[in-house]
């Protein structure tokens, strides 16, 4: 993986107008050069940013064989999108009309899309209204089954974080609540997570994502079966998919993935050693099976004849 021209991309900024007025941020990255390479477009997690796609998006940019526009978004009430009035509207329907907007608005009718999370839900979600808008997909720790264990301790702490001094005390905080699922992670790479989770308002430190977002969890029963998205998956059927487990996930596990797997037995999978949900992209190992799996999307589309 290089490592030198990449770090002098630098991405822009743009709003996009959703259906109901609200400002969609969008962090874009583009090739130094001209490129027809297939764009790549990325879905953060319920309480996260476009700050978690940066390594990913530099390299794929910078990529030597295929360099690819980048676009990751911050879904509304996250990052440096408006905040939505009404709480209710942070709802999958409403994030998937503001990305059919994002995509019109960007001219992007077919890319490679890289979910995290809920990233991935509404890519699986996206698939039965616009199905050939996905080339390719990369699913980061998310499948048609969520275990519950997971959502309880996700709503544990959404909305609920404690209020850091700095971000040194921001690392210390993330350290305590998250260091069983991600052991190996270093005083660096806690500081690096801090950044792209708090950030400076006035005089406080807050999380970079509307505190009401966790409306959305609290009204999740959780002594039921949450509702499965088996026939949403089984959608990508057609397309290439990279899966990515971390490997002490608690809301991916292990049958899921065997079942994934026996739906679509082309379906790569990575599991990532010592993370848990979901696992950080960044390490130049985990970046270059990224980066060599959307070259293979590049390759597969360029076989493909046109419809």
């Amino acid at each position: 993986m290089t490592t030198g021209p990449e770090m002098t991309l630098v991405p822009t900024s743009a709003f996009i107008t959703a259906q109901d007025g609200l400002r969609v941020h969008v962090q874009e990255w583009r090739p130094r050069r001209g490129a027809a390479a297939l764009p790549v477009v990325c879905l953060p997690g319920l309480a996260r940013t476009a700050a978690d796609f940066e390594t990913l998006a530099r390299a794929l940019a910078a990529d030597p064989i295929s360099a690819h526009r980048v676009i990751a978004l911050d879904s509304r009430g996250r990052g440096k999108s408006q905040y939505d009035r009404d709480p209710a509207n942070y709802d999958l329907r409403v994030e998937l009309a503001d990305l059919l907007a994002v995509l019109t608005a960007l001219e992007i009718p077919r890319a490679v899309f890289v979910g995290t999370s809920r990233g991935g839900i509404l890519t699986m979600l996206l698939v039965g209204l616009r199905p050939a808008a996905i080339a390719g997909c990369v699913l980061n720790d998310i499948g048609p089954v969520i275990e519950p264990e997971g959502i309880a301790r996700i709503r544990s702490y959404v909305g609920k974080l404690p209020q850091p001094a700095t971000f040194q005390d921001g690392a210390d905080i993330l350290r305590r609540l998250f260091g069983t699922q991600f052991p190996k992670l270093t005083d660096p790479d806690w500081l690096a997570f801090a950044r792209r989770t708090y950030k400076q308002e006035g005089a406080r430190m807050v999380p970079d994502y509307d505190p009401r977002l966790a409306a959305i969890l609290q009204g999740v029963d959780l002594e039921q079966p949450l509702p499965s998205l088996w026939k949403e998956f089984e959608g990508l059927a057609r397309v290439p998919v990279l899966l990515l487990r971390g490997a002490n996930s608690d809301i991916l596990s292990a049958a899921t993935v065997k079942e994934m797997r026996a739906r679509h037995p082309a379906m790569q999978v990575i599991e990532v050693a010592d993370q848990g949900h979901a696992p950080i992209l960044s390490g130049a190992a985990l970046i270059e099976d990224i980066v060599a799996f959307i070259r293979s999307c590049e390759a597969a589309e360029a076989k493909t004849p046109p419809a």
